[in-house]
C-alpha cells in the first residue's frame, strides 16, 4: 500500500513541474523562420502533365493548381512521353517528393524515376513557364 502512495505523489510531483513552465507556442506563418504549410494533393486528381527536360515534370491537379516535380537524378525522354503514371508510397495521398515515383513508358519496358521534392506553383509561376513546360 505504501508503494501506491509513493507513486501517486511522485507523479503529482511531475504533472506540477511539468505545468510550472512557460507554454510554448507555435509560430505563426507569417512570422520569420515558420515552416510553410506542407501542400499535398491526391494522384486521383492529376489531370496531365508538361516536361522541356529530364530532371522536371509539371503537373496539373485539379482544375488551376500546377506542381512541379523535381526528379532525383535523368528521368530518360520524359519530356516526349505522352503519357506517365505517378506512384506513390504509402497512400494515393502525395505531400512530399518521397512519397511519389513517376513511371514512364520507354521502348525496352517501364522507367521508374525517383521523386525528390514537389513544389505548388504560385499562378504567376504557372503561368511564366514555358510553353512545353506548362500542363
Amino acid at each position: 500500500m505504501r508503494f501506491k502512495s509513493t507513486l501517486a505523489v511522485i507523479a503529482t510531483a511531475g504533472l506540477l513541474a511539468g505545468s510550472a513552465t512557460a507554454p510554448t507556442f507555435a509560430k505563426s506563418p507569417e512570422e520569420p523562420g515558420a515552416k510553410p504549410q506542407r501542400q499535398c494533393f491526391w494522384t486521383r486528381q492529376v489531370n496531365s502533365f508538361a516536361s522541356n527536360d529530364d530532371r522536371i515534370v509539371n503537373i496539373r491537379v485539379g482544375v488551376r493548381d500546377v506542381y512541379q516535380l523535381q526528379m532525383f537524378g535523368r528521368c530518360h525522354d520524359i519530356d516526349w512521353s505522352n503519357s506517365i503514371a505517378i506512384r506513390s508510397r504509402g497512400s494515393s495521398y502525395i505531400c512530399t517528393g518521397l512519397d511519389a515515383e513517376i513511371i514512364a513508358p520507354t521502348s525496352i519496358g517501364p522507367q521508374r524515376c525517383a521523386v525528390q521534392s514537389i513544389r505548388k506553383l504560385s499562378e504567376a509561376e504557372a503561368k511564366a513557364l514555358p510553353k512545353h513546360a506548362r500542363p
